[in-house]
């Protein structure tokens, strides 16, 4: 299945088996889990989320700072 990501400076779509994880994803274009939120359609998606077909998600930087 296809997955498209956009955002954090990242347009990237990858093929990866039914039944990855959006860890697996990010893993896949080298960006670390901890580094983003991932959404789609603006429901903020778990990096354990399993997907099952083509879908295109959003990356959203995760900053922090005192």
């Amino acid at each position: 299945m296809k997955i498209a990501l956009k955002g954090y400076g990242h347009d990237h779509v990858v093929d990866l088996e039914t039944g990855s994880t959006v860890s697996d994803a990010l893993k896949k274009i080298g960006i670390h889990p901890s580094t983003v939120i991932v959404s789609c359609d603006d429901v903020v998606l778990p990096h354990t989320t399993k997907i099952n077909s083509d879908v295109s998600l959003d990356l959203t930087i995760v900053s922090s700072g005192g």
